[in-house]
């Protein structure tokens, strides 16, 4: 499932580290985005590797931002956790109109797809 979220990037967090089991090293960082929702209005996103986070230096706290990003769930001992991917941040102008409507979530338009279905 591929979505999208418009909102002020609010906070960058520390990049995590560590070796996986089969001894490859991994990076991650959250970032919170406040979508100016009247309930519940910061999402915190994931990037998962070098090249991702690099995604991120490019954008500064309190920069309006568009998120493009994976929404996944699996079961671990009968408790689901959920992860928030984002796979693409751009920047949106200060003044863009498209600002001062409400937030929502977009899934991506078909019209742009390549994809024959």
């Amino acid at each position: 499932m591929s979505l999208s979220v418009k909102g002020k990037l609010s906070r960058k967090l520390s990049v995590e580290s560590g070796t996986s089991k089969a001894g490859k090293e991994w990076k991650k960082q959250s970032f919170l985005v406040d979508t100016g929702a009247q309930y519940n209005p910061e999402v915190c996103f994931q990037l998962f590797g070098e090249d991702k986070i690099e995604m991120l230096n490019h954008h500064n706290e309190g920069d309006q931002v568009e998120v493009s990003f994976n929404l996944s769930s699996r079961e671990y001992n009968g408790r689901y956790f959920h992860n928030i991917d984002a796979w693409r941040i751009e920047s949106q102008g200060a003044g863009s109109a498209d600002m001062e409507a409400a937030p929502e979530f977009n899934a991506p338009a078909s019209e742009d797809d390549d994809l024959p279905f």
